[in-house]
């Protein structure tokens, strides 16, 4: 992975902020989300591990952020414990994150209709789905030669059992 790029739009869930984490490579590619009710740093720490954890990427060479604080000290402390390569560089430049705020576009297209979500794992697996979509439509899934690779797939993204 070259590029981990970093954002948090926000999400309504029972009237409450909540944020999604998301972040796409320097192609485009989502590499992963989170739905998270705080953002803070050990939301930040979660979703680094989660997006790490999965068996599609590898150690990220840079790391471009929205200038949030707590991301940059999560990043920071990962690095000093070890999960995070010490090699990986930390960028906060605002206009560099314009690849994952357009790709924010569509998924904030989809959520602006929904007027919020009445509970937290509704709103998981709602974005769940809307990403998955977005992932198969970005043609970012090679693997899908027909409908049961597909649910296959979505039941991998989703944390099913086949």
């Amino acid at each position: 992975m070259k590029f981990l790029r970093s954002t948090h739009p926000y999400l309504k869930i029972k009237g409450k902020n909540a944020y999604l984490y998301r972040a796409v490579d320097s192609q485009g590619k989502t590499i992963d989300f989170l739905v998270s009710e705080r953002r803070d740093k050990d939301a930040a720490k979660k979703f680094f591990k989660k997006a790490l954890k999965a068996t599609h990427n590898q150690q990220p060479r840079v790391i471009t952020t929205d200038k949030y604080a707590a991301t940059e000290v999560a990043i920071h402390e990962m690095i000093s414990d070890e999960i995070l390569s010490n090699k990986a560089t930390l960028r906060k430049i605002k206009y560099l994150n314009n690849i994952i705020e357009q790709d924010h576009r569509f998924i904030k297209r989809k959520v602006k209709t929904m007027l919020g979500f009445d509970s937290f794992e509704t709103a998981e697996k709602t974005i769940c789905g809307i990403e998955i979509m977005h992932m198969i439509r970005k043609r970012q899934v090679e693997e899908i030669q027909s409908v049961f690779s597909e649910v296959e797939f979505i039941n991998k993204i989703m944390g099913i059992a086949a």
